[in-house]
């Protein structure tokens, strides 16, 4: 006896299951601590200690940091530990110019392709940075803001690129906040709002400006800091 067919229409509004390992979620979670400036330079990770806070095995450990060191978000020491590096003028000086040539070309990339929908999504990222409490959920709507933008520039290439930097940035941009006694968060605000009138006027040449002098922040804080805070040497 024949079996009536089965249509498998049904299936067209199911969606692949992601399988994320153990490996991608320590990444994830110690790459979105390094973002948010969650470690300070020097900070030393044991891949035992780390498994241990994590209740994961010592191997995915190891293969997320190794893919951390290949990022540069972290460098490798002796006994098969890592560390977060140490703050460097000339180091910093590097990644500033990075980000402004990077981030600053999807962001002229990206205008064109902002809609005004778009627009409205960064002002209300704007409210929801004005109201985040404490260092973690500022810094994640920090990132959010930003790269709601990159998203529209079509330049696929140039993300990875742009999330590497801002690895490398949290120690510093961490210290820096540590330096002023007026939040920096503050003056974001400020350059945010610039962000988002330039976008508006579909300015080029302001939105950049706007975008350069948020990003510059935390780095002009460290380049004015008293020379007893790098040493002579150029160090922390």
């Amino acid at each position: 006896m024949n079996q009536p067919s089965v249509s498998l229409q049904g299936l067209d509004g199911l969606h692949p299951i992601a399988r994320e390992t153990a490996q991608d979620m320590v990444y994830n979670q110690l790459r979105s601590s390094l973002i948010c400036g969650g470690f300070d330079a020097g900070d030393v990770f044991k891949p035992a200690e780390v498994a241990g806070r994590m209740s994961v095995s010592s191997m995915p450990v190891r293969e997320a940091l190794a893919r951390l060191v290949s990022e540069r978000a972290l460098e490798s020491m002796p006994n098969r530990r890592v560390r977060v590096p140490l703050l460097d003028r000339t180091r910093m000086r590097g990644i500033f110019q990075a980000r402004k040539l990077i981030e600053g070309e999807l962001a002229a990339c990206a205008l064109d392709r902002i809609t005004d929908e778009d627009i409205d999504a960064l002002a209300r990222l704007t409210d929801t940075y004005e109201a985040a409490q404490g260092e973690t959920e500022i810094a994640l709507a920090n990132h959010a803001f930003h790269f709601t933008i990159y998203a529209r520039a079509d330049a696929q290439v140039l993300i990875p690129f742009a999330e590497s930097l801002w690895m490398q940035a949290g120690p510093y941009i961490r210290t820096a906040s540590r330096l002023v006694s007026a939040p920096l968060d503050t003056s974001a605000t400020r350059c945010h709002h610039a962000i988002i009138a330039a976008a508006r006027q579909r300015d080029a040449e302001a939105f950049v400006a706007a975008l350069h002098a948020d990003l510059s922040q935390p780095f002009d804080i460290l380049e004015r800091a008293d020379a007893a805070i790098w040493g002579e040497d150029g160090h922390v």
